[in-house]
């Protein structure tokens, strides 16, 4: 298994590289100047020099080049120095200076690093998108195990139609609505997310689990749905097989037969669903982040795209990358340890 991983890691080398030159060379083609917003009052000579500054003044594929080393070297080295200074202060690991000042990739909407940017953001997504992800599958695997044992009962008719409810209703219509009915008619929760708050205490953190209730109920909606439904077909299909009758047979009692073998069994395409829909979920959550005035990544990368940041976008896009191939290969190495028949020599 480890030699299949790190076959994986080193092929996925080629392939990300030739997703960001992808990448690069559409966003090239993308109307709209970035020196568009400056001022008129600045003199030609002035922004000749700044868009010099930017690398706008430089071939495509240099401009690529610069962007691969600032992304593929750089950005490693100062997060690197960010993770040993900020553990050096509890003592755990020595305080690194692998950065020397090295140009970073800039964002030409705000002129800092774009991934500082990035970094401040993140923590804003996991709280929403992180949480409704969890919830989510807490909820959606026992809903669909269940609804597939008791076939056709009443619980797997409710569960059918508030499934088709959540794939139904898209997240611009659930939002605010439920803006409508909890914070304005009822007033129990905030309706825009407080990105400045800071979590010290009991009371504090109360009033970060109201704001993330509405966010984490729109999203959780939603990927509940999708993961209830595979999970269904999944286990329905694994009750009819002949190991399933075997071990009945046996004398195994219900719960084990179930909890045990079809469970297991079930999950094996079910974890692909999973582990792709981390990243996919990420760049999902946009809508539901403007609704509630969440500013994570989604927003950032909405808010790029609108300002024609081209560094801004390229990154994040092949962060999503990174996080689709880096998941893919987690869901290759969930079926060894789910299923022992599967083998990667």
């Amino acid at each position: 298994m480890l030699q299949y991983a790190t076959r994986r890691l080193l092929l996925s080398i080629p392939t990300l590289l030739f997703i960001s030159f992808a990448i690069f060379m559409l966003l090239q083609l993308a109307p709209g100047d970035p020196m568009a917003q400056v001022p008129l009052t600045v003199p030609p000579e002035v922004k000749e020099k700044m868009r010099e500054a930017l690398g706008l003044g430089e071939p495509a594929h240099v401009q690529y080049w610069k962007w691969l080393v600032q992304v593929g070297w750089t950005e490693p080295k100062v997060f690197i120095d960010w993770l040993t200074r900020d553990s050096a202060l509890l003592g755990w690991l020595p305080d690194t200076n692998l950065y020397q000042g090295e140009l970073r990739v800039i964002s030409w909407q705000t002129r800092s690093p774009v991934m500082d940017i990035v970094i401040q953001r993140i923590p804003q997504t996991l709280w929403v998108v992180g949480v409704a992800y969890v919830v989510a599958i807490l909820i959606a695997l026992p809903i669909g195990v269940y609804s597939a044992y008791r076939q056709y009962s009443v619980f797997d008719q409710a569960g059918t139609f508030v499934t088709m409810i959540g794939f139904s209703i898209p997240p611009f219509f659930t939002g605010p609505l439920l803006i409508v009915i909890f914070s304005v008619q009822l007033g129990w929760l905030p309706s825009i997310y407080d990105t400045t708050h800071v979590v010290r205490d009991w009371e504090s953190f109360k009033v970060q689990l109201q704001q993330m209730i509405m966010p984490v109920m729109v999203l959780a909606l939603q990927i509940t749905a999708q993961l209830s439904r595979y999970m269904r077909a999944s286990t329905l299909d694994n009750l009819n097989q002949d190991y399933v009758r075997t071990a009945r047979a046996k004398g195994l009692t219900e719960a084990i037969v179930v909890m045990s073998h079809v469970v297991r069994n079930s999950m094996i395409p079910v974890v692909t669903v999973i582990a792709l829909g981390v990243p996919a979920i990420f760049g999902g959550a946009i809508i539901t982040e403007n609704v509630f005035k969440v500013n994570g990544i989604g927003q950032l990368l909405l808010t790029a795209l609108f300002a024609n940041d081209l560094p801004m976008v390229m990154t994040l896009t092949f962060i999503f990358a990174v996080l689709i191939v880096l998941f893919n290969l987690i869901a290759d190495v969930l079926y060894g340890i789910l299923d022992p028949r599967i083998r990667y020599d």
